[in-house]
């Protein structure tokens, strides 16, 4: 390979970076073909039937067929032009089913008539069959009722899709110029949407239709010292919604400590960029934080990721039982810590709860792929390990007989397995502002944003970075920092916990493409918390010495 090729091949790979992984079988389409309504309800009911009966006729104890059209829309900007716009279509359907007490799947591409359904629920069962020769126990499936005819639709007021690309591109491009001209020396801009046409199907009694929408809206933005050639980056504080293009339309509420816009139910980019531009100019001058032990107050905006890798992961069912541990691994969370019902997650203030019904989240849906009614349920109880996310042929393991909703596939290509549901942060109960808080702060560190991290496999020891930090002293912002990391693990620094905002500073963060599995899958779920503060944390500085 020569350097020209060397240097083609690595970026392509690094541009792949920045785009959410496609549904299977994605085919490019014109813009206006995201629009079309796709299959009457009806027709799907009839194909879903006509695999359903396919496959109890073939020996099938339990079936499930999932009819999905996924529709995407990519807009890909850099500086003063549109590097990239894509527009993709995939549709197909998905049987699973129970068969000689084993599981088998089965998927077919553009499946539009009842003989290609039958054939599809056939080869399930034929490969349930084939398996179940090889099997040691037999799937134990928790009961669900029927719900009938269902459905469930986003609650969107403009569907992204209708919105001409030249007005979305025009607002990257507007945004990348407020960037350039407040000091920004490059900057790239995108904007990811996702439609998910979703309908399943059961054996118990089960037609939900839904309508799911995505959004984020994101960027970077860099800095140049023209003497030291060195450069600093902030990200966009945008969180990806369960929304569509009203996110973009919305007013984002108010400010917070003068410092950086509070995003929740609205985003304004032109604003955020322009701050970004500022902030990134403003870090090349910024101290360098010194390592020690430091109280943290941190963000929603940085929270949601850490609250991500060290409890939601490891509080997957499928993690904690070793059946899962592609992508970080399995889970220090082991059933044994549950069982003794006292080990202390967190400090009492602490609570963790899984809810897929949060109104905007990235999770939100009225039935997940096994057919079950979403729901909220909580994990960790005043500090106290009590539960887990499971689905319906795991629950009997934790003693549960009814699953909690949240078993999805990333396609319908793909056969759907325990996901993560949105995990959150319980608001605090006593009213506490992020001003009110910082004043108690001695010495700290205030973070905002999500930055790198790692963390080892069983979810345990772990360091995160993020995009702002800002020095307390004696109750007071003295100042921006840099090169700023912080190390512990999972129970020493929820243990830390020692102050939660109120439910007034509650927001979603989120991860857009969430990688698990293999071969892998994608999933977009949401992290909500308030402004937290966490005592004696060490803090490491990451700057590289040359």
């Amino acid at each position: 390979m020569d350097r020209r090729q060397f240097i083609q091949l690595t970026g392509m790979g690094a541009g792949s970076l920045l785009l959410p992984s496609l549904p299977a079988f994605s085919r490019t389409v014109a813009p206006e073909a995201l629009l079309e309504p796709g299959l009457d309800v009806s027709v799907k009911k009839r194909l879903a039937d006509a695999a359903l009966n396919a496959a109890k006729s073939k020996g099938a104890t339990y079936a499930d067929v999932r009819i999905g059209r996924y529709l995407n829309q990519f807009v890909i900007t850099r500086e003063d032009k549109v590097e990239n716009l894509i527009n993709t279509e995939s549709f197909g359907v998905g049987v699973r089913v129970i068969a000689d007490g084993c599981w088998g799947f089965a998927a077919i591409v553009d499946a539009r008539s009842e003989t290609d359904m039958a054939k599809a629920a056939e080869k399930a069962v034929s490969i349930a069959k084939a398996n179940a020769t090889l099997m040691k126990t037999p799937v134990q499936l928790a009961p669900q009722k029927g719900f009938g005819e269902v459905s469930w639709k986003a609650p969107i007021k403009t569907n992204a899709f209708e919105v001409p690309i030249k007005e979305k591109a025009d607002l990257l491009l507007t945004a990348n110029s407020a960037a350039l001209k407040n000091g920004a020396n490059f900057v790239n801009s995108q904007l990811f949407l996702v439609n998910e046409q979703k309908y399943f199907a059961s054996t118990d009694g089960t037609y939900a239709d839904q309508d799911i929408h995505r959004i984020w809206p994101t960027f970077t933005v860099t800095a140049i010292d023209p003497k030291t050639g060195k450069f600093e980056t902030r990200q966009a504080l945008s969180a990806p919604m369960g929304m569509s293009y009203d996110y973009l339309q919305a007013n984002p509420t108010d400010k917070i400590t003068g410092i950086t816009t509070r995003y929740n139910m609205g985003y304004d980019i032109l604003e955020d960029i322009t701050a970004a531009a500022k902030q990134a100019k403003q870090k090349l001058s910024a101290k360098s934080v010194e390592a020690g032990k430091y109280d943290l107050v941190l963000d929603p905006s940085h929270t949601w990721l850490t609250i991500h890798e060290s409890v939601g992961h490891p509080l997957e069912l499928d993690r904690v039982l070793g059946y899962e541990a592609n992508f970080a691994g399995t889970s220090f969370a082991t059933l044994d810590k549950w069982e003794s019902k006292n080990f202390q997650y967190g400090s009492k203030l602490v609570n963790f709860f899984a809810d897929k019904t949060q109104p905007n989240s990235l999770g939100a849906v009225g039935w997940d792929d096994e057919g079950v009614e979403t729901q909220r349920w909580d994990l960790v109880k005043d500090g106290i390990l009590v539960n887990y996310q499971a689905i319906r042929d795991q629950v009997h393991i934790i003693g549960e007989t009814h699953s909690q909703g949240c078993c999805y596939a990333d396609s319908w290509s793909s056969v759907q397995f325990q996901r993560m549901a949105n995990v959150s942060l319980a608001a605090g109960k006593t009213p506490l502002s992020v001003a009110e808080m910082i004043k108690d702060v001695e010495k700290g560190v205030y973070i905002i944003g999500d930055g790198s991290f790692s963390i080892d496999q069983q979810r345990y020891n772990f360091q995160f970075g993020g995009q702002l930090f800002y020095e307390i002293k004696n109750g007071q912002i003295v100042g921006m920092l840099k090169d700023v990391a912080y190390q512990s693990n999972t129970r020493e620094f929820w243990n830390s916990c020692v102050a939660v905002c109120d439910q007034r500073d509650f927001r979603l963060g989120g991860a857009f493409f969430d990688g698990k599995g293999q071969p892998m899958q994608s999933n977009a779920v949401s992290h909500g918390s308030t402004t937290a503060r966490f005592k004696g944390v060490n803090v490491i500085n990451t700057a590289r010495k040359i």
